[in-house]
């Protein structure tokens, strides 16, 4: 699209420009720009394309708007009263589209991997749930002020099926399946600090991206976090967790188990046909 546009303007100034009436402005630099390679959209120019597609299309007038314009994107709209509006073009509908197919695909591998993680935890003999919201504590900023407090979503969130409250063992699975999230994680130490608030161990577990290659290795993951990785499909302990005495758990943590549904554990009545056969 941008190299189209170029192209028109260099055919209007060669038309304008005549031996008699040469004009003031050249045609080359045009024609460089209509060979120059097409913008290259990223997340950001996705979402603003996703805000303007439910918006009533408003123009903001940056450099955002300007690059999806320039791309094809974008199509300015005259309204009735002289002003304009942007909407979305056929090629931002499509592009858009890719995008959330894209978007899709990664969820998907990360929740495959959450459930694997997850079902291995309940095959462990524990208690798991996925994507908990829990309130966990963080030291204070300086010496002398207050404790802070935040709101986490662990991944996989598991305790021991015991009765006794100081064998629970609660363990914090994080997953990643993309490098980029992966590198932004570790860049949070409080998010890290308030999982090792809440389980006696916090785990990384590393998926591959799309060639099949690990997305991390353990010695970029902290020491005091434990790894997993996968290896030909199988999950595989890269660094095992330092164990954190981890006394009780909070009333606010037991709250929110209470709410929360638990995996799913074996089905009595196959594990009932199982004996029978044995």
């Amino acid at each position: 699209m941008p190299a189209l546009i170029a192209q028109k303007a260099c055919l209007i100034m060669n038309s304008l420009s005549s031996p008699d009436n040469p004009s003031p402005f050249l045609a080359e630099p045009l024609a460089a720009m209509a060979m120059e390679p097409a913008i290259a959209l990223g997340r950001t120019h996705a979402r603003r394309l996703r805000e303007i597609y439910r918006s009533a299309g408003w123009p903001c007038q940056d450099m955002l708007e300007i690059e999806l314009l320039a791309g094809g994107m974008l199509e300015r709209v005259a309204g009735p009263a002289g002003h304009e509006t942007l909407r979305v073009s056929d090629a931002g509908v499509a592009w858009l589209a890719a995008t959330l197919a894209v978007n899709r695909s990664t969820l998907s591998a990360h929740e495959a991997l959450v459930e694997r993680v997850a079902c291995e935890m309940v095959r462990a003999g524990r208690i798991a749930w996925r994507t908990l919201s829990l309130r966990a504590q963080l030291p204070p900023v300086a010496e002398g002020e207050k404790t802070r407090w935040c709101m986490v979503r662990p991944d996989v969130f598991s305790i021991r099926n015991t009765t006794v409250e100081t064998y629970l063992e609660p363990i914090v699975h994080e997953i990643k399946v993309k490098r980029s999230d992966l590198l932004g994680d570790l860049r949070r130490p409080d998010k890290r600090g308030a999982y090792l608030d809440l389980g006696g161990e916090c785990w990384y577990v590393l998926g591959c991206d799309a060639k099949g290659r690990p997305i991390g290795a353990a010695d970029e993951i902290p020491a005091e976090c434990g790894v997993m990785q996968l290896d030909n499909g199988r999950l595989v302990v890269s660094r095992a967790a330092p164990r954190r005495a981890r006394q009780n758990l909070p009333l606010g943590v037991w709250m929110a188990l209470a709410k929360a549904t638990p995996v799913a554990g074996l089905n009595d009545g196959v594990q009932g046909l199982l004996g029978e056969c044995g």
